[in-house]
């Protein structure tokens, strides 16, 4: 089969490999220029800034099994931080209160998050800056509106066979209108957005934890995210708003944003020094608040699905790279079982 994946984040990737591997040709379009989605790194002359997903666990044997491969390849490892809590200033170990994070690895892509998705990506046909604005199904296949930004004309892509949205649902919804059954499903389920602030010291803080988790702040995480193994030496940090106060400030003026985060990690580390870099990201899809009770959706007649992390995919909750990879490798399976 000829079949198309608009998006190449961690899901799309794990169902395109898995039906190559099936002997089927597959194509991805991916409107950044990037593959990995938000499992990001940002690179500056100061280094890099993982900036979306900080981290992930494992506790399915699929994953387990394919995180044995990604270790011997050198594009993941175990990251061996220290993990507190903070309220007002106060420090704890991560765990008290019920909060039961330290028992759990917690494994990164090498040197950077991104790393992950662009060792999956090798041999895959992936087309990056390309947007699908709109697809098309009749008795040939699936035709896809592609937008490219270095054509002013759209371009037909197709006809394929099948069609995987491996998009986050908002924006998947809008392309399985085609079946009302799927678009109402992909429209019910919830992302909250997140900001995140980047941030690079002359000299080090001497905060004395690598991770931490913010209570009573505008921000809810912390990362030393040169802690991370295979990671340019210095004094860089990541802070991800609350899911509440980005939601309330989705719209503001990045410099603005930037200042009251700013103001915020002073607060929570209690260290007044001031940043050589300092920047913000919008992450308008982030975290998924209330995720579908499924793997991911499938049409047979229509030969149409969608995956993401947006599936519970067997999981307590969504959100997570775990549930991107079950969702994305179910959705693989149930299209060429």
């Amino acid at each position: 089969m000829r079949i198309a994946i608009v998006g190449a984040g961690l899901s799309g990737l794990i169902c395109a490999r898995e039906l190559q591997a099936r002997g089927h040709h597959v194509t991805l379009y991916e409107k950044s220029h990037a593959t990995s989605g938000r499992m990001s790194t940002r690179h500056t002359e100061l280094g890099g800034f993982d900036h979306g997903a900080q981290y992930f666990t494992v506790s399915s044997a699929a994953l387990r099994k394919d995180v044995a491969a990604w270790r011997a390849a050198g594009v993941v490892a175990s990251w061996q931080g220290k993990f507190v809590t903070l309220d007002h200033g106060k420090t704890a170990p991560a765990g008290q209160g019920g909060a039961g994070r330290t028992s759990t690895e917690r494994l990164v892509g090498v040197p950077g998050m991104r790393a992950l998705g662009e060792y999956l990506a090798t041999d895959l046909d992936v087309r990056l800056g390309q947007r699908v604005a709109g697809v098309e199904h009749d008795k040939g296949g699936w035709l896809l509106n592609v937008h490219a930004e270095t054509v002013p004309i759209a371009a037909t892509a197709g006809p394929f066979d099948a069609l995987v949205l491996a998009l986050p649902a908002d924006q998947a919804a809008p392309l399985l209108g085609v079946d009302a059954e799927m678009a109402a499903a992909a429209a019910f389920a919830r992302l909250a957005p997140c900001w995140s602030l980047l941030l690079a010291f002359q000299e080090s803080l001497g905060l004395g934890y690598d991770g931490a988790w913010v209570s009573n702040s505008r921000l809810a995480w912390l990362a030393h995210d040169a802690s991370k193994p295979g990671r340019r030496p210095g004094e860089h940090w990541i802070g991800h708003a609350s899911a509440a106060w980005s939601l309330e400030h989705l719209e503001d003026d990045p410099e603005r944003v930037r200042e009251k985060l700013l103001k915020a990690f002073h607060e929570a580390t209690g260290s007044a020094m001031q940043p050589v870099y300092a920047s913000v990201h919008r992450w308008r899809y982030s975290q998924a608040t209330q995720p579908l009770p499924s793997a991911c959706l499938w049409n047979p007649t229509l030969r149409i699905g969608a995956c993401g992390d947006w599936f519970s995919a067997g999981l307590s909750g969504g959100g997570r790279v775990e549930n991107a990879y079950l969702s994305g490798l179910a959705l693989a399976h149930t299209l060429a079982p």
